[in-house]
């Protein structure tokens, strides 16, 4: 996995942005509007934008995923605080090259799961191990090819959305209050059963499912009624 910590003090070059041609390069962004648009969501947007149209340029198999993907299905329009792809773990080297050469600011943080990029001032995560489970190439294929605003990319299904946040949970991570609303807006959307399934019965999983049976999110598990 290349990079270095000493990347993410970088100043990172010109950014060749989705619109233009490989040949041309536009002018340095001003520092005073590198964070450019102000409002935190619509930067979000932005950014990962830019960035998808950058790793479909490379030729590279990916797909969004996180709240950015939430929201290209339908859900809620109020993003989190980054944007995420995935990648295969065999590929992390050569999109972390082509990032670079788009002018992102490309390092290596400490979990060996994922690495980083910033585009216009918003973290980028580029993961290729979810819930501890490295990201497949039969994955990425199920990922739907979907509109973020104007930018048609391949986007993670909502089944595989949801198994890999839900699966994530631990007792060191369990934070229910935010996944729940992403589960109300794409229930509809997910094969729940095969969630259930890629998650086993670890405790943390299982009491989320619980919780989404109670609150009529989903059906109770075959052969098991709700109390």
């Amino acid at each position: 996995m290349p990079g270095n910590r000493e990347d993410a003090v970088r100043v990172a070059p010109e950014l060749r942005l989705a619109s233009e041609g490989p040949g041309e390069v536009p002018p340095p962004v001003p520092a005073d509007e590198a964070d450019l648009p102000r409002d935190r969501n619509q930067a979000i947007l932005e950014a990962a934008k830019q960035v998808g149209a950058v790793l479909k340029r490379g030729g590279h198999l990916f797909a969004l995923a996180g709240s950015v993907a939430v929201h290209a299905h339908g859900g809620s329009g109020n993003l989190q605080h980054d944007v995420d792809f995935c990648v295969r773990p065999e590929d992390a080297g050569p999109v972390a090259a082509t990032l670079r050469d788009a002018g992102l600011t490309v390092y290596s943080p400490p979990e060996d799961w994922l690495i980083k990029a910033t585009c216009f001032g918003q973290d980028v995560d580029v993961i290729f191990e979810l819930a501890h489970r490295p990201v497949s190439e039969e994955m990425l294929r199920r990922a739907e090819e979907l509109p973020v605003e104007s930018v048609r990319m391949p986007v993670l299904a909502p089944t595989d959305l949801l198994t890999g946040l839900i699966a994530a949970f631990s007792e060191h991570h369990c934070d229910f209050g935010a996944v729940l609303p992403i589960a109300r807006a794409l229930r509809e959307k997910v094969d729940w059963d095969q969630v259930r399934r890629d998650c086993g019965d670890a405790p943390m999983p299982a009491a989320f499912f619980f919780l989404l049976e109670r609150l009529n999110v989903i059906r109770p598990a075959r052969g098991r009624e709700t109390p």
